[in-house]
């Protein structure tokens, strides 16, 4: 999951915990997210991350 954000643009900021942040700048201003640093994500969990990054599921499967 992380590789993948990093690979869209994704900066990881810092990690506290079981938890890592993440930011991505764009015209709109700066985008915040929080990982869970476990596996497996839930469906849930990543749905609602992919939402937040305004990233479709289908370019995110398509990351390299």
């Amino acid at each position: 999951m992380i590789r993948a954000l990093r690979r869209d643009g994704w900066v990881v900021v810092r990690q506290q915990g079981s938890h890592i942040r993440l930011h991505k700048t764009t015209i709109e201003g700066t985008r915040k997210l929080t990982i869970p640093a476990h596996h497996p994500i839930k469906r849930s969990t990543l749905a609602h991350i992919l939402k937040q990054a305004d990233l479709p599921l289908e370019r995110f499967l398509s990351l390299p």
